[in-house]
């Protein structure tokens, strides 16, 4: 795995984690923003092959 991949990945989760905090904690306003973050995250990680799809074991 290459640094972008990684990276990508790590902010991903980070974002994940961030949206989940944000919801449960009832701030819309930053939900929306983490909301935000996570679909640009997942955009370009499609535009440069990363799968971002949880793994099945």
């Amino acid at each position: 795995m290459n640094a972008f991949t990684t990276g990508i990945l790590q902010r991903i989760h980070t974002t994940e984690s961030d949206l989940r905090k944000a919801r449960e904690t009832g701030d819309e306003f930053l939900a929306e923003v983490e909301q935000s973050e996570l679909e640009d995250l997942q955009r370009l990680a499609a535009e440069h092959g990363v799968d971002v799809r949880p793994k099945v074991a």
